[in-house]
């Protein structure tokens, strides 16, 4: 995987996963609290990640969507 940008959204959602199993085990609040906010900084940090990543493509709304592509107009 070289998109930094998609490692990032997956700690951030395996983190905040982590921090909901935590809570439900009665961890002490300052723990949770501390992790939540770390979470919360690395959510902001994927986000802007994924906005500014240097992805490009060549196709066009025209084409369709990759996984199933528009049909041409029948008459």
């Amino acid at each position: 995987m070289k998109n930094k940008a998609i490692r990032w959204v997956i700690f951030t959602t395996a983190f905040l996963v982590l921090v909901t199993i935590l809570s439900s085990y009665n961890v002490t609040f300052k723990w949770i609290f501390s992790l939540v906010v770390l979470g919360q900084a690395s959510l902001i940090i994927s986000v802007y990640l994924v906005l500014r990543d240097e992805y490009s493509t060549t196709l066009t709304f025209k084409d369709g969507y990759q996984d199933h592509h528009l049909e041409k107009d029948i008459e």
